[in-house]
């Protein structure tokens, strides 16, 4: 593929001769005269090298620099001046400049800083294309969904998102909560930044400890050699925790010194490390019910708590089953290589009678099981698992009275959002009998 290199500089002749000399090296070479000339065709082209006289009519070289960094961060420019001096040249290279080079006495290094120039750029390009692809995929305008709860938290998570607030999600297992860390991070000055997640659940108290805050060479037996942390790693980045709920109460007085100033010690050190991470945690545990249990520190939980959002259940947004349902048999039809076009008359229907304990995820996994098991065009009712499923009535299963049963627990659960002791109480029976009945029916 031919580089494109561009060449700001007043000086015409100059110009032109420079352009012939580039292009006899296989270069396709544009030309401009003022930096706003040069601002407007690297609008239009796609340029990899920039060539620019720190003297031009309209603007300083140093700073236009900056101005064409802000524009195409990943093309490299090299700067050009007949009187270079100490000051200009490092606040060149401090704007982004590749080099700083005087003319007549270095044009035999133009050529080969050149080809430097466009070799750098090339991959600075393709690293751009990833970093807005990964950014693509975690805005706000992924997360899908048009109830107004749906819209309320995304608005939330938009507005802390350019701030470095520390961020507490709450909601239920499966409601998204690591779908919105990443769009808060991606969305903010920290996105060039690591974003680290960690479930909290997921290690022992003594395990956790180390993956957060590493350790020392010998802290402990099998420790071999220092190892960094995770708090380490979301260095100037962000560390999203999840399952926050479940930490050790002894860690949490580490994890409250980091909030606090910023510090933490590794596992076996005595010394102690500066580190600058965003916060973002999440559970789906009622702290202040674990705070009155003395199972969390009530002061972390208004380090944590600063901006809280809370992400609404499936059962909150039946509107949004039907998209997120299309959402996903698109990505898994695309996976399996399959030719699923949609769903037939009633598959939705019986999507927005089910009560989803498990959210979205649960969601997920069901689309998922149907795709794998379709053998036509169209995703079918008898696809769905017993359990998600309300029994049609027919003329011969009209008067069975276990069916009847079955379809009407199935609707007050679902009014209840699954809370049993209030369905029990509006069936007027006792609450061991609905558990019976749950298990008999395969309704759990």
């Amino acid at each position: 593929m031919q580089q494109t290199v561009l060449i700001i500089d007043d000086e015409k002749k100059l110009c032109g001769l420079l352009a012939r000399i580039i292009e006899l090296e296989g270069y396709k070479a544009l030309q401009a005269y003022t930096g706003k000339e040069g601002l407007k065709i690297l609008t239009s082209e796609n340029v990899q090298v920039v060539l620019s006289d720190v003297k031009l009519p309209d603007v300083n070289g140093v700073e236009l620099v900056k101005q064409i960094k802000e524009k195409k961060p990943y093309v490299e420019v090299i700067c050009l001046t007949a009187y270079g001096t100490i000051h200009d040249g490092v606040l060149a290279i401090k704007n982004g400049a590749f080099d700083y080079i005087t003319k007549g006495d270095d044009n035999d290094k133009i050529l080969p800083l050149l080809a430097k120039a466009a070799e750098k750029a090339n991959l600075q390009y393709k690293l751009y294309q990833i970093e807005n692809k990964i950014i693509s995929q975690h805005s706000f305008e992924s997360i899908l969904g048009t109830s107004h709860a749906v819209k309320d938290a995304v608005s939330l998570a938009r507005k802390v998102s350019t701030t470095d607030t520390t961020v507490l999600l709450t909601g239920e297992t499966g409601t998204g909560k690591e779908v919105f860390a990443q769009s808060i991070h991606y969305n903010s000055t920290r996105k060039s930044k690591s974003f680290v997640a960690v479930n909290c659940s997921a290690f022992a108290r003594e395990l956790l400890e180390s993956e957060l805050f590493g350790h020392k060479a010998g802290a402990f037996t099998g420790a071999m050699k220092d190892k960094k942390g995770l708090v380490e790693e979301a260095d100037g980045g962000t560390l999203f925790l999840d399952e926050i709920g479940e930490m050790n109460i002894d860690l949490q007085a580490k994890l409250l010194r980091v909030l606090e100033s910023g510090e933490f010690i590794k596992v076996g050190d005595t010394k102690t490390q500066k580190v600058n991470a965003r916060i973002i945690a999440a559970t789906n545990r009622d702290l202040q019910d674990e705070i009155d249990r003395g199972h969390f520190r009530e002061d972390l939980f208004y380090r944590l708590s600063v901006f809280t959002i809370k992400l609404p259940s499936l059962n909150q947004r039946k509107e949004d089953i039907k998209p997120l349902a299309e959402y996903y048999l698109k990505e898994y039809s695309e996976k399996t290589n399959r030719n699923i076009t949609g769903f037939d008359a009633n598959f939705i229907a019986q999507l927005e009678t089910y009560s989803w304990k498990g959210n979205i995820r649960e969601l997920k996994n069901l689309i998922e099981r149907a795709v794998i098991l379709c053998e036509g065009n169209l995703l079918t009712v008898d696809l769905l698992p017993v359990g998600h499923r309300i029994e049609e009535e027919s003329p011969d299963t009209v008067f069975d009275m276990a069916i009847v049963e079955k379809n009407h627990i199935r609707k007050i659960l679902n009014y209840t959002k699954g809370n049993k002791t209030e369905a029990a109480r509006l069936m007027n029976i006792g609450l061991t009998t609905l558990y019976r009945k749950i298990e008999e029916y395969h309704l759990g």
